[in-house]
């Protein structure tokens, strides 16, 4: 079963991660590195990426005559996604074993254990009965 380990944070969390030590970026790299390193070396992981911070991001939305429209940052209330995993696991309580080991990553002392959404990734449509 594949799963989607979630990393989120709001505007001020961008904002907080911006303001920590080299050290503390480092030590979470490292960190980072070495989970992604031990989850490709079991077979677990599908995919991984970080993603850039909320103020490069753009909303395009299409409009009914083809053109779009590209909105600018986004609102500090919205959480953004920071970045995933998606691993392929026996069953969920793996799935979240994974997930607490990532939210687990060092951090800035003020703060740390960011949570982790855990999501199954559909092969196909749900069963309906």
């Amino acid at each position: 079963m594949k799963y989607m380990l979630i990393m989120n944070g709001t505007k001020a969390d961008f904002d907080w991660y911006s303001s920590w030590s080299k050290e503390d970026h480092l030590a979470q790299f490292a960190f980072m590195h070495a989970f992604n390193q031990e989850l490709q070396q079991s077979g677990k992981l599908v995919a991984a990426e970080g993603l850039g911070f909320p103020n490069e991001a753009r909303i395009v939305t299409a409009t009914s005559d083809g053109s779009s429209i590209i909105s600018g940052e986004f609102p500090e209330s919205k959480e953004f996604l920071a970045g995933f995993w998606i691993v392929e696991v026996e069953n969920a309580d793996e799935a979240y074993r994974l997930a607490a080991r990532a939210s687990a990553a060092p951090g800035n002392k003020s703060r740390g254990n960011q949570p982790i959404e855990v999501r199954q990734v559909m092969s196909g449509p749900p069963d309906v009965k």
